[in-house]
């Protein structure tokens, strides 16, 4: 019990780190006056195939590290992220068989990317949410009220949002069935123990 304490957190502190790194060194879509940084919520999609609480800690964590070096609408968006990740990690933790396809790690894996679409449409709804409140309290850029509401929050931010999401959760899953044969990843170790029931049980 000890022993998955400290991985934990020494998994949760890589995670936070990446997740600070990332939108500081990756490139960067911009669809003014949006952009769109490849990745940058990898770390947490990565957390959810651990756990709700290592999801957790890596959303406060990085939330934390944007609060000190970038703007607040920045840090409350990466606030707001904790809604998908735990609701995403819990249903995963039920849910270990949606990361296999015929007990394989695809991305051609249909009920995986249902999942991911559910959460992007979470995740951007959410995102959106703030940059509304932001939006109707006069404290966005005026780029952002030159081209309107429907425009910059609706379309950039939500149907952009949401994009964003479903590649950024495929790279995610992508890496983490790279990683997971050296790798302990909890998710995917259930997966493959109810695959291997399954066999024994027919």
């Amino acid at each position: 019990m000890k022993n998955t304490s400290v991985r934990n957190l020494t998994i949760s502190a890589l995670l936070i780190g990446l997740g600070i790194l990332i939108p500081m060194v990756m490139p960067k879509i911009v669809i003014g006056p949006a952009s769109f940084t490849l990745a940058s919520h990898v770390p947490v999609f990565i957390a959810m195939f651990f756990s709700p609480l290592v999801a957790i800690a890596v959303v406060l964590g990085t939330t934390f590290g944007f609060f000190i070096s970038t703007t607040p609408i920045i840090a409350l968006r990466a606030f707001s992220h904790l809604i998908f990740a735990v609701i995403g990690a819990k249903y995963l933790e039920k849910h270990p068989e949606l990361v296999l396809k015929n007990g394989k790690f695809t991305l051609a894996n249909g009920r995986f990317q249902v999942f991911n679409f559910v959460i992007g449409i979470i995740h951007a709804a959410i995102e959106m949410l703030v940059v509304s409140a932001f939006y109707f309290m006069g404290n966005m850029p005026e780029t952002f009220y030159s081209q309107g509401y429907l425009y910059t929050i609706f379309l950039l931010m939500g149907i952009g949002g949401l994009i964003h999401s479903l590649i950024d959760f495929n790279i995610a899953y992508f890496v983490a069935g790279a990683l997971y044969k050296q790798f302990h990843l909890p998710i995917f170790n259930k997966a493959m123990k109810q695959k291997k029931l399954k066999k024994v049980i027919i």
